[in-house]
């Protein structure tokens, strides 16, 4: 028995098998024919929109572009009618993603058991692979192509780094692990007014940048939490790589560390819905657990006097997920009162792209670094 998905396909010497990878936790598909370089987009593109697979036996250079052509038929779909609402718009927009997510990902590509592709043309994904994946099983095994992608993607934005000005460094964020290419919530935490510079809690440390910051202000010590184990090895690489790691302690934890601390600093998800992958859990917070969690229990983690600062975007208000006052009356139900508050509004090309089915929202978003105190 094995502990992992199996994906079956038909040979002409019978059926094989090969574990099954998916990070985003899609289930193997239940038919599978095998696909080459003799395989048209429009026939590709009909099978996979009827559920079934296609394992690539081709031009691994040709299985790329004729992802690139499924991608453009489906983009070429007439558009549904208009939402009426900006919740309806976005749960469109979700809904779109997901079918072109399922639609996408059934092209498929076998790896070797040292994460090599044994197809023609086929580039070195071994790092890549290991860097998600872990060590070699020697076991061969299948992903979609799309995933694959995904992963080489990861790889090179690890290698390159994202740009912090505030820090005057770059981070490298790990696949999985939610990059900080919207600086704008950095720069809230670098222009802040610091309550003490004798410990600070990172709540939800991610790639580390904000306890990165932290350190660099001065801060003599600080304490970071994560639950993801993604998120804890990429921040203590990062806090390494900058030479912060003797300041800043990366600890497993769901939310706060022991203790009270005179800051305490979160910048949690800001859309509650439902991830609809594990992978999406740096993205939404789902019934705002991780939002209110942070709040209800602030006043038990604080120092007399000591604050406590939410980054929190708008986007949701904007798209009525939420309202301001949800937000208000969850800080007066913790104990808690706004002593302050920065805000910015984003930067980032979304934001001015009025292609986007979700322009209104962005184009009226602003996010905000909220100074709270206990009452």
């Amino acid at each position: 028995m094995t502990d992992f998905p199996t994906l079956t396909w038909p040979e002409a010497d019978g059926p094989h098998s090969a574990r099954w990878r998916s990070e985003a936790s899609v289930p193997p598909a239940k038919r599978v024919v095998i696909a080459d370089d003799r395989t048209t987009a429009d026939a590709a593109y009909r099978l996979a929109c009827e559920g079934t697979a296609l394992l690539w036996h081709g031009d691994f250079q040709n299985a790329r572009q004729l992802l690139q052509a499924m991608t453009r038929r489906l983009d070429r779909k007439p558009r549904k009618q208009a939402p009426a609402t900006p919740l309806d718009a976005f749960n469109q927009h979700r809904q779109a993603q997901s079918q072109k997510a399922r639609t996408l990902g059934m092209l498929l590509i076998p790896l070797e058991g040292d994460y090599t592709i044994p197809l023609r043309r086929a580039p070195n994904v071994q790092q890549a692979c290991e860097e998600v994946y872990g060590p070699p099983s020697q076991e061969a095994s299948v992903v979609s192509l799309r995933e694959l992608l995904g992963l080489i993607g990861a790889h090179e934005w690890r290698k390159k780094g994202v740009e912090i000005p505030a820090l005057q460094e770059r981070i490298h964020p790990h696949y999985g692990v939610f990059s900080p290419v919207r600086g704008e919530y950095v720069d809230l935490v670098a222009r802040a007014p610091l309550p003490s510079k004798e410990l600070a809690f990172d709540i939800g440390v991610g790639t580390g940048v904000l306890s990165a910051l932290l350190a660099k202000r001065g801060v003599k010590r600080i304490v970071a939490t994560d639950q993801d184990p993604r998120a804890l090895a990429c921040a203590k690489d990062n806090l390494t790589r900058l030479g912060y790691d003797a300041q800043v302690g990366v600890i497993a934890a769901d939310l706060f560390p022991e203790g009270r601390a005179p800051l305490v600093v979160c910048n949690p998800p800001w859309l509650p819905a439902r991830p609809a992958s594990p992978i999406e859990n740096a993205v939404y917070d789902y019934e705002s657990r991780m939002l209110l969690g942070f709040l209800n229990g602030l006043a038990d983690h604080l120092e007399t006097g000591g604050e406590g600062w939410l980054i929190l975007s708008d986007f949701a208000e904007h798209l009525g997920m939420r309202t301001h006052d949800w937000l208000l009356a969850a800080l007066d139900r913790a104990g808690l009162v706004v002593v302050g508050r920065e805000d910015i509004k984003p930067r980032h090309p979304k934001a001015t792209d009025a292609s986007d089915p979700l322009h209104a929202a962005r184009v009226a978003e602003i996010t905000s670094l909220w100074r709270l105190k206990v009452k």
